[in-house]
């Protein structure tokens, strides 16, 4: 008898506890679009992954232009020089 007077109390306090859950949970907007939310995780990685490959492509486009002007000046230079035949030794 003693735990009835414990057990009554105690789930009309889980009850009002869960009803408050609830209410909070609609009034902040958590069940506004269910249908998109599953998708909405796919999207965000997409975007995090486009952001990184541009910022890891900008930088390697500009080394690569440098690189394009030094195998010019390379070009340049080699022409001056007569190249070395090895297979008449």
């Amino acid at each position: 008898m003693l735990s009835i007077f414990l057990l009554i109390p105690l789930s009309l306090m889980l009850f009002v506890v869960a009803i408050w859950a609830v209410r909070y949970a609609v009034k902040s907007n958590q069940f506004e679009d269910l249908d998109n939310a599953s998708q909405r995780i796919i999207l965000d990685d997409r975007q995090e992954r486009r952001q990184t490959m541009q910022a890891h492509t900008e930088p390697t486009s500009q080394k690569s232009k440098l690189t394009e002007a030094d195998i010019d000046s390379t070009k340049a230079d080699r022409t001056d020089t007569k190249p070395i035949n090895h297979a008449s030794k």
